[in-house]
């Protein structure tokens, strides 16, 4: 092994827990390498890459819409059709009371048509629930695109958030 290549190690300390971004990478599929990444909105301190950067639970990085009470759309172009069989995706929302909604609709046909995948609502509240995950098993497709459309206000105000989002086929 040469010296001037970078060793590249998975590894933790023992004392460290093994977070949800680190299990099951068996079948996961990365859509920084094989998709190309298409939104509608991002806030510049919260960019679209924080979406995809292995982090997620509570105080994880997250991507935010750039306007407020705006429903925003993330689509994830593959390169090649995708085997997907499953979806996991987190929100958090620690200082407004709102009732958010996440669709997820996918192509097999290059874009030109979508299905419905999943429709999902939260409702935060600061004084209550402030932290979401989900864990959609569905029958497997073949998709070219999925589409994700976040509504932020179904209930009170707010701006589209997702903390993290992870494939699997």
């Amino acid at each position: 092994m040469s010296s001037n290549v970078p060793l590249h190690v998975r590894k933790r300390l023992l004392t460290e827990p093994e977070s949800s971004s680190a299990a099951d990478h068996s079948n996961g599929i990365d859509p920084l390498t094989c998709a190309t990444i298409l939104y509608s909105s991002e806030d510049p301190d919260h960019p679209i890459e924080h979406l995809f950067d292995g982090r997620s639970g509570r105080g994880a990085t997250h991507w935010s819409s750039a306007r407020e009470n705006a429903a925003e759309e993330i689509v994830l172009q593959f390169d090649h059709p995708a085997h997907l069989s499953r979806v996991i995706f987190d929100a958090e929302e620690r200082d407004a009371e709102r009732t958010q909604q996440v669709t997820m609709e996918f192509s097999t046909d290059g874009g030109k048509t979508y299905r419905a995948g999943f429709v999902q609502e939260y409702t935060f509240s600061p004084n209550g629930s402030t932290y979401q995950r989900e864990d959609l098993s569905f029958i497997p497709r073949t998709v070219t695109h999925l589409r994700f459309i976040v509504i932020p206000n179904k209930g009170g105000t707010g701006r589209a958030s997702l903390t993290s989002l992870r494939l699997f086929g």
